[in-house]
C-alpha cells in the first residue's frame, strides 16, 4: 500500500480558469476591465488572468452593457464612443467597433505605424483619431484609481474569481450610490 497524494493541487502548473489567476512576468495576478460612464463610473465589470489580453475581452465587456433610458425603449447597449489605450488599437476590433456604429478613439501603436509605412500605398489610409476627445480617457484610468483604493482589491485576497469580481461589483456599486440618492 502505497501514501502520497495523486495531484498535489497547490503546485499545479496552470491554475484552474474559474480562479481567474494568470501567470504574468510578476508572478501569478489577475485583471479587472470595466467600462464606465464619463464620471469614472463603472457600468460593466469582469475579471480575467493577467496574462490574458485586453482586446479579447473588449467583445464581452460591450455583450455585457445595458444602460437604462431616461424615458420609454429598451436599454441602450451602444456607447457613443469608447476611449481605449494602445492595447484595443487592432483592425479586427476597429472593425468591430465600426460595425456597431461606435466611435474608436484609440490611439495607433507606433510598431502598428511602421508596419502601415513599409507597405508603402498599400498599408492603407491611417485610423482617424481624435487626440483632444482622447484627453478623456484619464476617466478609465481614474476609475481604475477608485477602485483599487479598497485594499482586497488591490492585492486580491480571494481564490475564486466569481468572489474578486462580486467584490468589484459591490464596489462599483457603492460609487454609484451617493449619485443615485435624492438626498444631498
Amino acid at each position: 500500500m502505497t501514501q502520497g497524494a495523486g495531484s498535489n493541487y497547490t503546485n499545479l502548473a496552470s491554475e484552474p480558469p474559474d480562479h481567474g489567476i494568470g501567470r504574468s512576468r510578476g508572478g501569478l495576478t489577475s485583471k479587472i476591465h470595466h467600462l464606465v460612464d464619463g464620471h469614472g463610473r463603472p457600468l460593466v465589470v469582469l475579471v480575467s488572468a493577467g496574462q490574458a489580453g485586453d482586446g479579447p475581452v473588449l467583445e464581452h465587456l460591450l455583450a455585457h452593457l445595458k444602460v437604462e433610458r431616461c424615458g420609454p425603449g429598451r436599454p441602450r447597449t451602444r456607447p457613443d464612443r469608447l476611449r481605449g489605450d494602445k492595447a484595443y488599437s487592432s483592425r479586427a476590433t476597429r472593425q468591430r467597433l465600426r460595425r456597431r456604429g461606435i466611435v474608436a478613439v484609440i490611439p495607433e501603436p507606433s510598431d502598428q505605424i511602421g508596419h502601415r509605412k513599409r507597405r508603402g500605398t498599400h498599408g492603407g489610409r491611417p485610423p482617424a483619431f481624435d487626440a483632444e476627445d482622447y484627453k478623456g480617457r484619464n476617466v478609465v484610468e481614474r476609475g481604475f484609481s477608485v477602485t483599487k483604493q479598497w485594499r482586497g482589491l488591490a492585492t486580491r485576497y480571494d481564490k475564486l474569481a466569481i468572489v474578486y469580481r462580486g467584490a468589484a461589483v459591490l464596489r462599483a456599486i457603492t460609487l454609484w450610490l451617493p449619485h443615485l440618492s435624492d438626498t444631498p
